[in-house]
């Protein structure tokens, strides 16, 4: 064996063709390199969790300025996640009277092995991916739609009516969402004409976020839901659901779940990467081959997309350590009356002007073309909310202009002419029975 071929391969991520030259091109080396594979992306998924919980803790101390982690491996924190993985495997076994050991046992099993499967269709660099199906979006869709039943196992096998309330509330969230995420996705399959990640990143000579940018943050909002973080982090409210789908599972169990979400929201990091950002591509070094054949490009792109992923990963950070959670009410009204009618007036729009779009035309232009639509679409949305908004402010205020919104009892005129002359009007009084009448002012 040549050592030195050896770590040519290794650095050029071609270890693969290393093995075929040493063992032949057989099925048995196939079986080989495929298990090599897998074990490769598990362990980098499992043990990149470790990392990214310190991340996560370190720069949301730095949002609401603290320092966070700093004592357990030095001053900078770094074992504590180490510490934390230890107590949660040493934590004593508990199996709750009356659930159901099948479904209770198999729910954190299944979610850890959902959230690894959908890693088999990402491209990390040329030639440097498990799968590359044509229909790999569609896999990945139905591999994160299969993973919503676990929730809806846990909850049920825990023998809990507030696991399963919590399991209930979890699966209407994450189904809801579901529906603008799979239009969002429409967008890139149309403008790349494939349903292969890895064609859709071929495809990214200028990058689709450019292309269309209302797709982007349509997909990204959507995989906050389905990843059940910050402002849709209700899955976990321990506030009202006694911490959800997930109260009756304790130790390394509840870590598989918590291990999951992490690994959830890298992944949706680097499919946003790959849809919108271009993945691997990098000015064209990605394709980089040396004179003696090794392909050394494959690093450089390795490289370019961990940056884009952890870059989308870092945004999620952000938000957990910025914005509060909202209610149930609020997060389905949001998705059903404005993320998913957005959703189709977009993927129709976008379909309609592709397709007028003349094949052979210029990257740029064509670029150009759909970045008006874009713009067009979100003005004319603007323009909607501002009208809407207003028209519900009017109907609380008990004026003309329809809309729906509560009725005031009563009403303080506190605006006078505009210009401060006219002293606020007596509040307008409507009786309730034999009840005292009940002034409400609006503000």
């Amino acid at each position: 064996m040549d050592i030195l071929d050896l770590l040519k391969s290794l650095i050029s991520l071609s270890l693969g063709d290393f093995i075929r030259r040493q063992f032949g091109a057989g099925p048995g080396t196939e079986v080989l390199i495929d298990i090599g594979g897998v074990l490769i992306v598990s362990t980098f998924c499992l043990l990149i969790v470790i990392f990214l919980i310190w991340l996560e803790r370190k720069v949301i101390a730095r949002i609401q300025d603290r320092v966070g982690p700093n004592r357990v491996g030095g001053r900078y924190g770094l074992l504590q996640t180490v510490a934390d993985v230890i107590k949660l495997l040493v934590k004593e076994v508990i199996h709750p009277a009356g659930a159901d050991w099948v479904t209770y046992n198999a729910a954190p099993i299944l979610v850890v092995i959902a959230a690894l499967l959908v890693w088999a269709v990402l491209p990390f660099a040329p030639g440097v991916i498990g799968q590359d199906l044509n229909i790999g979006v569609f896999y990945i869709m139905a591999i994160s739609s299969a993973s919503v039943m676990v929730l809806l196992l846990a909850g049920w096998g825990s023998n809990n009516k507030y696991a399963l309330l919590g399991a209930f509330r979890a699966v209407a969230q994450m189904v809801s969402y579901e529906v603008p995420m799979i239009l969002a996705l429409l967008v890139p399959i149309i403008l790349a004409r494939s349903m292969s990640t890895g064609d859709i990143v071929a495809a990214q000579s200028l990058p689709f976020l450019l292309f269309a940018p209302i797709s982007a943050l349509i997909f990204y909002i959507s995989s906050l839901a389905e990843t059940g973080r910050t402002p849709f982090d209700l899955l976990e409210a321990e506030s009202e659901i006694v911490a959800g789908f997930h109260i009756e599972y304790g130790g390394m169990k509840f870590g598989m779940f918590f291990l999951a979400e992490f690994i959830n929201t890298l992944f949706m990091s680097g499919l946003f990467a790959t849809l919108y950002l271009g993945g691997y591509r990098f000015f064209g070094l990605e394709n980089w081959v040396s004179s003696d054949g090794y392909p050394y490009g494959r690093l450089i792109g390795l490289i370019a997309f961990f940056v884009k992923m952890f870059a989308v990963y870092f945004v999620y950070i952000w938000i957990r350590g910025t914005l509060p959670r909202v209610r149930v009410d609020q997060i389905l009204n949001y998705n059903w009356k404005f993320l998913v009618p957005l959703s189709l007036v977009l993927v129709f729009a976008v379909a309609i002007v592709d397709k007028l779009i003349p094949e052979g035309t210029n990257v740029v232009v064509r670029m150009s073309i759909h970045l008006l639509l874009n713009l067009a679409l979100a003005a004319g949305t603007l323009e909607i909310l501002r009208r809407r908004g207003r028209a519900n402010r009017m109907a609380a205020q008990g004026g003309a202009g329809g809309g729906t919104g509560a009725t005031a009892v009563g009403v303080y005129d506190l605006h006078g002419d505009g210009h401060g002359h006219e002293e606020p009007a007596a509040p307008e009084v409507e009786s309730l029975g034999a009840r005292e009448p009940v002034v409400i002012p609006i503000h």
